[in-house]
């Protein structure tokens, strides 16, 4: 919570805007910056130990009813919910909650989930979907990332055959892939940020040129993409991390393309394809440790993909985005994959 509106106020969003939609008061959302500036550490952000820890302060109930009440369309005020709630504690012999604690537990509601139940769904997708609405206009504007379990199967470090995962960073401009991650196992925080470590930074392949930080990263409601481990990686790079509603993942028709790209024109040729209607089973045998893939992946992407022309852009992507052209925030020192 306390991260994602300090993403706010980095993504442009002035404080005084933030605190009305949230209910934190300004000072207080100046406060937490000022200390996760002096250490940027989920310990930063964390509430000092009460000597009451672990005892309850308000029945469950109570803030179920709360939570509803602050859904409620048009939105109510704190105030309005703060006496329903106590007319309701009192019918049922339970404490009152304060007005703080009230305010509290209306400012720990997901923002979207208050547009969405409030506004409707143009307004959700007005401020929280607006990136889908168009295409990037340069390089690194906005990225994508997402995963996919491929149609091959490959040798795991014990020599078994396993599918593997593969995470994707692509620039929606030029449909460049700029980093990727491939590897056994349910994806995790930890191989996104992997994808995203390797996208940012410059490699040491000249012809993968693509890097740099975007303005925006753009990604599905997976529990690795909405951890706070890359929530904390976005706020201290700066990049405005944005999610699609769950159900709804609108605008990752292009990530979706490469995927397909791969799928049709690169595993078919490979030991251990799993062809569509063979219910995950390979029709040869699986010989190609998960490494060597990893190699035959990465020319493909750095030597074939990225350096054909694009059927909808009809410039090849890595000459879309800017061949070695250096863009703005781009990390130049010298780093490998």
């Amino acid at each position: 919570m306390k991260l994602a509106l300090l993403r706010q106020h980095d993504g442009g969003v002035p404080w005084a805007r933030i605190a009305a939609e949230s209910g934190v008061p300004v000072r207080t959302l100046t406060r937490w910056s000022t200390r996760y500036r002096a250490d940027p550490s989920s310990r930063a952000l964390e509430r000092p130990r009460r000597g009451d820890r672990g005892t309850r302060r308000i029945a469950p109930e109570l803030v179920e009813v709360v939570e509803a009440l602050a859904l409620r369309r048009p939105e109510p005020t704190a105030a309005f919910i703060h006496r329903r709630v106590g007319d309701i504690a009192h019918d049922r012999g339970l404490a009152a909650p304060s007005y703080t604690t009230v305010r509290t537990i209306m400012a720990g509601l997901d923002p979207g989930l208050r547009t969405l139940a409030q506004h409707g769904d143009a307004a959700y997708r007005d401020r929280f979907e607006l990136v889908f609405r168009r295409n990037a206009s340069r390089p690194n504007e906005q990225w994508q990332v997402d995963h996919t379990l491929l149609d091959v199967a490959v040798l795991d470090t014990s020599g078994v055959p396993v599918r593997p995962w593969l995470t994707i960073v692509l620039d929606d401009y030029s449909r460049a892939i700029a980093g990727y991650t491939v590897f056994t196992g349910a994806p995790t925080a930890e191989q996104t940020a992997l994808a995203l470590h390797q996208a940012v930074n410059r490699k040491l392949n000249p012809a993968w040129p693509i890097s740099g930080l975007p303005d925006i990263l753009y990604s599905d409601h997976g529990s690795d993409f909405t951890s706070a481990r890359l929530e904390r990686v976005c706020l201290d790079t700066h990049i405005q991390l944005i999610h699609s509603r769950v159900g709804i993942p609108q605008g990752r028709g292009k990530i979706e393309r490469f995927y397909g790209t791969v799928t049709t024109e690169l595993l078919p040729h490979l030991p251990g394809h799993i062809p569509h209607g063979t219910n995950g089973t390979s029709i040869t045998p699986a010989t190609l440790p998960l490494r060597q893939f990893d190699e035959i992946l990465e020319r493909f992407i750095v030597d074939d993909y990225n350096h054909r022309p694009h059927s909808e852009t009809r410039e090849a992507p890595s000459r879309r985005w800017g061949g070695d052209r250096v863009h703005p925030a781009e990390p130049r020192t010298p780093r490998g994959p």
